[in-house]
């Protein structure tokens, strides 16, 4: 029989040799193929049609005679038209569809259909840093913000004896990170969108892990100078409560610095009261409300809006409950769903919000002559995923079913914006890292990412924990992936259970309890900072 697989709720059903395939709802007139290696040809499915092609794992296959020109659905959704007839047991891949066009932002359902509040869940807690603001870190680090890529070699020799000479002595910090980006200088400074990458380095600098201490590295000369970058109105108050007298910045064309090595010294001295006033932090019980999670998918296949991304969806929904911060992203991606994110939105004014970064948005690729069609990648296809309105399905999933309750611009922050709890629309980019970055300068302390094809995707400033969509990924990549929501496909567990083991996985990798192996394995990836402006 044809396994059926829903977003919200799958029962586990006992693994054997059997072909499967997973219909995600029953107006879907296509399935696609769990088994690992997928069908041959010739390959009857219980209560299905004899395959007519061999149909590679996480493809689509054609349930019933589908003619040209008709709707090809999945997710109860018209995700393509068929641009030949397709019979029963027929691969249904990119090269026989047609793609929608896409929704227009007019006439949209806005916040008719908000969820009610979910009931709460109590009594769960974490160890985390408490800071001066209120915010809590799940790490304790030191970060070393640039104002330019031109010093980013001098800080990495700096960071490379911090390291090895002054963190020994701090026992409690966890370690020094460097806000490494390609911004600064060669830019139009003063252009209307530079304000989104000076936010979003501004905002990053001020991340509950790095216990409101800003240490600045500047060359001298760039276009983004310091006290453009952090004005004294945005410097957070110190790890030891105290109030910054001004911006600690070190800047290499200074005349006091004879040489290399005295700059390397410079920056090594500079560290030293940052790393002091860290190392009095302790950890302490926290509620999971001070929780701020970011959820992202990446290398996805067409698994990921079955296993992993439901099974995030199911834990967003725990950790709305428990009153933390949840936020989900990647406009080119949910782009394609808009319908569905105006409609839950808390009010019409949120959905208001999320129309407004949708357009923006719209307005940002016309301008670069771009279009969805981009999305998907060469990967997503290779995995299944046929478009990105195919895509859009399985990768809103992950906002779980709670009502949207607000919306931050590229390179916002939570406090920005007056938003301490709920679920969150971050508007960014679905590129991997410059999603990363903006999620980190919005306040976020803990990263969800779920990968189908597989990534080794980190972050230095909050764990990272990883999600393989499938058990294949989960069994090469044993010492990659976190989590193993394969296990649901395989019939071995369920969303709901996945979700819960995923939950309690947050609180011990935000305490400190559990490493995620991007932490183990130091696998970081350089930020990049969103710059929708001219170049000069």
């Amino acid at each position: 029989m044809l396994t059926s697989t829903k977003p919200s709720t799958t029962t586990a059903v006992p693994l054997t040799d059997t072909p499967r395939a997973i219909r995600m709802h029953a107006n879907d007139n296509v399935a696609i193929v769990a088994n690992q290696g997928g069908l041959s040809a010739g390959t009857q499915l219980p209560d299905g049609p004899q395959l007519l092609d061999r149909v590679p794992q996480a493809h689509k296959v054609a349930l019933a005679d589908i003619r040209e020109g008709a709707e090809v659905r999945r997710y109860n959704v018209t995700i393509g038209y068929a641009n030949r007839d397709l019979p029963a047991g027929s691969w249904v891949n990119e090269n026989v569809l047609t793609m929608p066009a896409a929704r227009t932002l007019d006439d949209l359902p806005m916040a008719d259909q908000t969820p009610a509040p979910l009931p709460p869940l109590d009594g769960y807690t974490f160890e985390g840093y408490r800071n001066a603001d209120g915010s809590v870190g799940t790490r304790n680090l030191l970060a070393i913000t640039t104002t330019v890529q031109c010093v980013a070699g001098v800080v990495d020799h700096a960071l490379q004896r911090i390291r090895a000479e002054l963190l020994p002595r701090y026992p409690n910090v966890d370690g020094v990170v460097v806000l490494e980006h390609g911004y600064g200088c060669g830019v139009a400074i003063d252009a209307p969108d530079a304000v989104v990458p000076i936010r979003t380095l501004r905002n990053i600098s001020r991340n509950p892990n790095f216990g409101g201490e800003v240490m600045i590295v500047s060359l001298g000369c760039e276009k983004l100078q310091p006290e453009r970058l952090m004005p004294s109105n945005s410097i957070p108050i110190q790890a030891d409560g105290s109030l910054s007298q001004g911006l600690d910045v070190m800047r290499l064309q200074d005349d006091e610095h004879i040489g290399f090595q005295a700059m390397i010294e410079a920056i090594l001295a500079q560290a030293v009261p940052h790393l002091e006033r860290l190392n009095g932090r302790q950890r302490e019980t926290c509620p999971a409300s001070d929780l701020v999670v970011g959820v992202q998918c990446g290398g996805s296949d067409a698994f990921s809006g079955v296993t992993a991304n439901p099974t995030v969806g199911f834990c967003s929904d725990l950790l709305v409950r428990a009153g933390a911060t949840v936020m989900f992203s990647e406009t080119t991606e949910v782009r394609d769903s808009v319908e569905q994110l105006t409609k839950r939105a808390e009010t019409p004014a949120v959905a208001e919000d999320i129309v407004r970064e949708m357009a923006w948005y719209d307005a940002y690729l016309q301008r670069g002559q771009a279009d969805r069609s981009a999305n998907t990648s060469p990967g997503n296809k290779k995995g299944g995923l046929s478009n990105i309105v195919e895509k859009a399905m399985g990768s809103v999933i992950k906002s779980g079913s709670a009502a949207i309750n607000g919306v931050l611009s590229p390179g916002e922050s939570l406090r920005d914006r007056g938003i301490k709890q709920g679920l969150v629309y971050a508007a960014t980019p679905a590129s991997d890292f410059i999603c990363g970055a903006l999620q980190l300068a919005a306040g976020m302390n803990l990263h969800i990412f779920t990968t189908g094809r597989g990534t080794p995707y980190g972050l230095a400033e909050v764990p990272v924990v990883k999600v393989a969509t499938r058990t294949d990924l989960a069994r090469r990549w044993h010492d990659l992936m976190d989590v193993n929501a394969g296990r649901i496909a395989d019939g071995e567990a369920s969303i709901e259970e996945m979700g819960w083991e995923m939950f309690h996985l947050l609180l011990d990798v935000a305490s400190g309890r559990k490493q995620t192996w991007a932490e183990r394995w130091k696998l970081h990836n350089a930020l990049v900072l969103f710059n929708p402006g001219p170049v000069t």
